[in-house]
């Protein structure tokens, strides 16, 4: 319960990585609000505790201050953000072609980039008074060449060098850092990865095996959010599992079993 009496908003906090990280926050003992377009089916809840919700839409900024502004109203601070609202449909940059493209991919970039930007800035006033800090959840999309989804890549890119820049003009009353996802095991995970076999098989080229699951994520979240980090402000942490399995780890393999077959 380390982060008892804290309060803590996650966005696109209903489902998937979003509702992990959320219950990780009430586990650790935190008041917890999240927030997306549509009320989720189920509310989210650990341990016997529930987070509140608010429908808001990122993208409008008069409806985001308002937001933060009843939190802090109702609570009577905030401690902590995570900007974890995002995400994009798989298209080519040229899909489509004309006009209405490149209108889709700028979509893509307001969602993941503008958005938790204009969250950060309506939560800053509150931040600043509590000491608190802001998480953004990035994507190793950001780090690499991510074709098909190109906009996503370069606005998670952009959000890590926002956190870097935020951590430097808002010190040392706020720390921002960020966390960088791989690929992580949500309920929808079938409609990128397949059945449980094609889920596994993609989890194997992953060095430790599996998956993240939301949890992992959500541990990593609380973790900067506390105390314990204190000091870090402005850094990046990779929660992706060790990244891809090298290819040359398999080729040693093989060629292990070919001398083992030889001798």
């Amino acid at each position: 319960m380390e982060l008892k009496g804290r309060v803590v908003v996650v966005t696109g906090g209903t489902r998937g990585v979003g509702a992990g990280i959320a219950r990780s926050f009430l586990t650790a003992g935190a008041e917890v609000v999240v927030c997306a377009r549509r009320e989720p089916r189920e509310p989210v809840a650990a341990d016997g505790r529930q987070a509140a919700f608010t429908a808001v839409d990122l993208r409008d900024g008069a409806a985001v201050r308002e937001f933060f502004d009843a939190v802090a109203d109702r609570y009577g601070r905030l401690d902590c953000l995570v900007n974890n609202a995002g995400g994009t449909p798989y298209r080519l940059l040229d899909e489509g072609g004309g006009e209405g493209g490149a209108e889709r991919h700028a979509r893509v970039v307001e969602l993941n980039l503008v958005a938790p930007m204009t969250a950060s800035l309506a939560a800053y006033p509150w931040l600043r008074e509590s000491r608190g800090s802001v998480v953004m959840i990035g994507s190793v999309s950001g780090t690499r060449p991510s074709p098909g989804t190109a906009a996503y890549g370069a606005a998670k890119a952009g959000l890590e060098s926002l956190a870097r820049s935020m951590a430097v003009e808002w010190a040392p009353r706020v720390r921002v850092n960020s966390l960088v996802l791989g690929m992580v095991r949500t309920e929808l995970a079938h409609l990128h990865y397949g059945d449980e076999a094609g889920i596994a098989a993609v989890g194997a080229t992953v060095p430790l095996g599996r998956l993240a699951e939301p949890s992992d994520v959500g541990e990593a979240a609380v973790f900067l959010a506390s105390d314990r980090a204190a000091y870090v402000s402005g850094a990046s942490l990779l929660v992706h599992g060790g990244g891809e399995r090298p290819a040359f780890l398999d080729a040693a393999t093989v060629n292990k079993a070919t001398v083992g077959e030889a001798s």
